[in-house]
């Protein structure tokens, strides 16, 4: 998986760099045909909560992306993280459950007398 990494408005470190890494390796133990991630990482000084973390996750047949607001800039990257494995996990659900049985077949017993 190619992890793409960029900073606006703050300087990318090589500690946040490992940190985003390792949090976005973990998505591939829930969904393995993840292609690429684009995160982007932003320092706004006029907001109330100045950093934000943008990831988009691209996979064969679906695109995840979640943004998440904090004052620290490690604290968005966990829960931009949290919001993307729910929502990797939500659509795997949704996968098995739509491959499994069909809800709708009723089987009919007969009664012969």
């Amino acid at each position: 998986m190619q992890i793409s990494i960029t900073g606006q408005h703050l300087d990318l470190t090589e500690a946040l760099k490992s940190y985003v890494s390792e949090k976005i390796a973990r998505l591939d133990r829930y969904f393995d045909h993840v292609l690429d991630a684009r995160v982007v990482m932003k320092h706004l000084s006029h907001e109330k909560l100045p950093n934000v973390v943008e990831i988009t996750v691209h996979s064969p047949g679906h695109d995840f992306h979640a943004d998440c607001h904090d004052a620290d800039m490690y604290a968005a990257i966990d829960l931009v993280a949290a919001k993307l494995e729910g929502q990797i996990r939500q659509y795997k659900e949704r996968l098995r459950d739509h491959r499994a049985e069909p809800s709708g077949v009723v089987s009919v017993a007969m009664q012969t007398d």
